[in-house]
């Protein structure tokens, strides 16, 4: 605590003033509350059983306007009833405002504020300077004095900051204010490279708690169809279409962009993956499988940069309209002029391709094409450019899954295939050609259109993709 010598008298006055100041400062919370912004409402303690009950409409306005699925989220993950989840909204208002205005009336020995409890109806308010304690318990929250303001942490931090740009971090990855500690937090693999940081930046090492860690954080990146990824050896090709094989995420494309073995980087030049098979020429498929810091989504770039769903696999027929995206040329559509098409290249003739309208340039191939839901395939080759128009062709979808034994990402979950019926042939996963039985409760059915089954799609439920046999 930091020591200072002042009258009583003057004592007495600055209590009033910050008492003033704290009493002004929430009013004006308060007013932001009336006039529908976040602010105060009543701070219930925890119990059982809770149930708030907001000290005014535009408090219980701003929890009843929070969207079910943050609730019934917050319920799942924080293990709150739905009381409790709208209570700890109420007290968390109450809290922001409170601590704010605090922070506003304590100035430089204000040392930072948090809640805690199930329902976060404890706020605590941390001070240099004991005679702080009754203004922040006159507004009903807990006391505490500590040694190190919250501007003396913030600075110690900053130095840190400064410190990283020439020292090397990979060993201390994280380090932060930590208001409840009173201390700069720096979690260390290996404490010698916190140590090295602390004293690169000069820093007041009483301020410094260093905290061992095994963790090494990582950025997360999507798996967007369309955009583009390069080639270890040199080259960028697009993005088809985000797929898992088990626990393994990945991504469909284009035989041609790569052997088995090559290394992928992402659209911000990040590691991505390694090619897990790839056919060329004959075929002209291949997947990626990601490592750990990509996740596949169930999305195609769209126009504008807008994400596009995909829903399933269900192929179109000759003469359906039809879209792609890709890293060269973004978001162009046409339509299906032919299936089961063959075409020489260079390097040798593809069998089973689809033909289309749409015009497509180099950087392009192995981008998704999809019928408004529904993926079609990867971008394989073509002639023409996009400014004159053109030709292209794309390997289908549904035989690049059952080469290699992929499930499509789709917005219905996207999770592990369902075993089906145990007692048919019929299971959510497995790739389906026209033509082709199954069999489901005990009754036959014919496929229609070719399609990768997905979990709701059983044969009954589906009469455009199955017919009773």
């Amino acid at each position: 605590m930091q020591l200072r010598h002042s009258s009583p008298t003057q004592d007495g006055r600055k209590v009033l003033r910050r008492a003033q100041a704290a009493g002004a400062a929430l009013a004006a919370a308060g007013a932001l509350v009336l006039a529908g912004l976040p602010g105060s409402a009543v701070a219930q303690t925890d119990s059982p059983s809770p149930s708030p009950t907001p000290r005014d409409a535009a408090a219980a306005a701003a929890v009843e306007q929070t969207s079910p699925a943050v609730l019934k989220a917050m319920q799942r993950d924080l293990g709150l009833t739905a009381a409790q989840a709208k209570a700890r909204l109420v007290n968390e208002a109450e809290a922001g405002a409170a601590g704010g205005a605090l922070r506003s009336a304590l100035g430089r020995d204000f040392a930072g504020a948090w809640v805690t409890g199930a329902t976060s109806a404890t706020l605590t308010v941390a001070t240099t300077d004991a005679r702080d304690v009754a203004v922040i318990e006159a507004e009903g929250a807990r006391a505490l004095v500590v040694r190190h303001s919250l501007g003396q942490l913030d600075a110690a931090k900053a130095k840190l900051d400064r410190a990283a740009k020439s020292t090397r971090t990979a060993d201390a990855p994280v380090w932060f204010v930590d208001v409840k500690s009173n201390a700069v937090v720096v979690k260390a693999v290996k404490g010698a490279a916190a140590h090295k940081l602390v004293q690169a930046a000069k820093v007041d090492r009483g301020l410094v708690e260093v905290q061992r860690t095994a963790e090494r954080p990582r950025p997360f990146y999507d798996i967007v169809g369309g955009e583009a990824y390069y080639m270890g050896s040199g080259g960028r090709c697009s993005v088809g279409f985000s797929v898992t094989q088990g626990a393994t995420q990945g991504f469909a494309t284009a035989g041609h962009c790569g052997r088995a073995g090559t290394t992928t980087r992402g659209v911000n030049q990040q590691a991505q993956g390694t090619f897990r098979g790839s056919i060329f020429p004959g075929r002209d498929m291949a997947w990626v499988a990601t490592n750990a810091q990509w996740t596949a989504t169930p999305y195609v770039k769209g126009s504008g940069g807008q994400r596009v769903s995909v829903a399933g696999s269900t192929q179109s027929p000759v003469g359906g309209s039809i879209c792609r995206s890709g890293s060269t040329t973004g978001w162009h559509c046409g339509t299906i002029s032919q299936h089961n098409t063959s075409v020489t290249y260079p390097e040798g003739t593809i069998n089973g391709v689809t033909r289309t309208t749409v015009c497509a340039e180099p950087g392009d191939s192995g981008g998704s094409y999809i019928s408004g839901s529904q993926a079609q395939g990867v971008t394989s080759g073509g002639s023409g450019n996009c400014r004159s128009g053109g030709t292209t062709f794309h390997q289908p979808i549904n035989p690049l899954l059952q080469q290699y034994q992929l499930t499509l990402k789709t917005t219905g979950g996207g999770q592990d295939p369902d075993p089906g019926d145990p007692t048919g042939t019929w299971a959510a996963g497995s790739v389906y050609a026209a033509g082709d039985t199954v069999t489901y409760n005990g009754a036959t059915y014919r496929c229609l259109q070719p399609h990768q089954a997905q979990p709701g799609w059983e044969p009954p439920n589906t009469p455009a993709l199955w017919e009773a046999a």
